[in-house]
């Protein structure tokens, strides 16, 4: 049983991580975190990181609270850094102010500095508590240890099917399999990436314009992957009312023999990658490419082969699968997954920190995907 001060601590913890998620989407390539300095039992001050570059979430509290901070305690969803980057340690900021406590959801996942933050604090007479709500941190900061340890973005795969798992009937027509309530749900997804992803087959079914539709909502980058550079001119993807580029990952060899023909048009940029055996563009190396690029966070809603193809590779991390409570059936109708799959039952990734909610008769499935580490 939780003690009273353990239960106030999660109380303002649970503040600053809600502050934190105003962040994702827009921090690349830091991690999103929030900030919450209370002192006799009263918010005094409260931040979060709003870019890279920009103040830290501990520097923004430290600002609004001014000298109400000396002896308050400082409720911090990741360990405040102790290096210089972009802006000075947080720790020292956090010491100068008088900060009596600090209480951190966790400490900093990057194994050269981890601890380091709250080594310095501690030798200051800092008392430090950690583990506060670390779940809930961990999750907020996925993207963020995902490129930092495996040198990828985080891949969420998005779909809207029916129950039985079909994104389109066999004469194509998908719209509208989800209500009004889910399609807002996908667009609040897209406004936390910092990418969407989608394939050639896609953009030339649906010409859709990838962008986030709602009021305050900003637009991620969007990456078309296009082998062949079969891309119009005119595609809606390619958006001028949209501040957000466009990316087209191609092949080497296509890019050399195509790729000027985009050279002239504002915001679109080609990404030359290697091709896998088929000829088409290598998704790991793709991966790798955006990561190059402080890319923490993609958001895959594409067409069957693409989204099949980057579960064959374990490149998926996430899903969010919208369910239509309807059943559309048929050998030729399109559904959420191809390629290979797997071939035994125990082979198959399974669902972690599941997630099932009920957005107006349609269902929102969420969760981690885990892949046997032995197929």
């Amino acid at each position: 049983m939780a003690t009273p001060e353990q239960i106030v601590d999660q109380a303002f913890m649970d503040q600053a991580l809600r502050l934190a998620a105003r962040g994702l989407g827009r921090t690349r390539p830091n991690p999103a975190v929030g900030c919450v300095i209370v002192r006799d039992g009263v918010v005094v001050g409260k931040g979060w990181h709003r870019k890279a570059g920009g103040p830290h979430a501990e520097v923004e509290a430290l600002r609004m609270a001014k000298g109400a901070a000396h002896g308050a305690t400082a409720y911090v969803t990741l360990e405040p850094c102790s290096h210089h980057g972009r802006t000075p340690p947080c720790c020292d900021g956090l010491i100068k102010a008088g900060i009596r406590r600090v209480v951190a959801a966790m400490e900093d996942p990057n194994p050269q500095v981890s601890g380091q933050g709250f080594h310095r604090m501690k030798q200051a007479g800092i008392e430090v508590v950690a583990g506060v709500r670390e779940v809930e941190a961990q999750r907020l900061i996925r993207p963020f240890v995902t490129r930092m340890l495996h040198n990828r973005p985080m891949v969420t795969l998005k779909s809207a099917s029916s129950l039985d798992g079909k994104t389109a009937t066999r004469e194509k027509h998908s719209q509208w399999i989800t209500g009004t309530t889910a399609r807002r749900r996908g667009h609040q997804l897209r406004n936390v990436h910092d990418v969407i992803l989608t394939g050639i087959g896609t953009v030339l079914e649906d010409n859709p314009r990838m962008t986030c539709r709602l009021k305050g909502g900003r637009d991620p980058i969007r990456v078309v992957v296009d082998s062949t550079l079969k891309l119009a001119s005119d595609a809606a993807v390619i958006n001028p009312h949209s501040d957000a580029p466009l990316w087209i990952a191609t092949t080497h060899r296509t890019a050399e023999t195509q790729g000027t023909r985009f050279a002239d048009i504002e915001g679109v940029e080609i990404i030359p990658c290697s091709d896998d055996d088929a000829g088409r563009v290598d998704l790991i190396d793709l991966m790798k490419k955006l990561a190059e690029k402080e890319i923490t966070s993609v958001l895959a809603e594409a067409g069957g082969r693409l989204s099949g193809s980057l579960l064959d590779h374990k490149l998926v991390d996430r899903v969010a699968l919208f369910m239509a409570p309807m059943l559309i059936g048929g050998r030729e109708a399109f559904g959420i997954l191809d390629g290979l799959g797997v071939g035994q039952i125990g082979e198959a990734p399974r669902l972690s920190q599941m997630d099932v909610q009920n957005l107006d008769g349609d269902l929102l499935i969420e969760g981690c995907l885990t892949y046997d580490p032995n197929p």
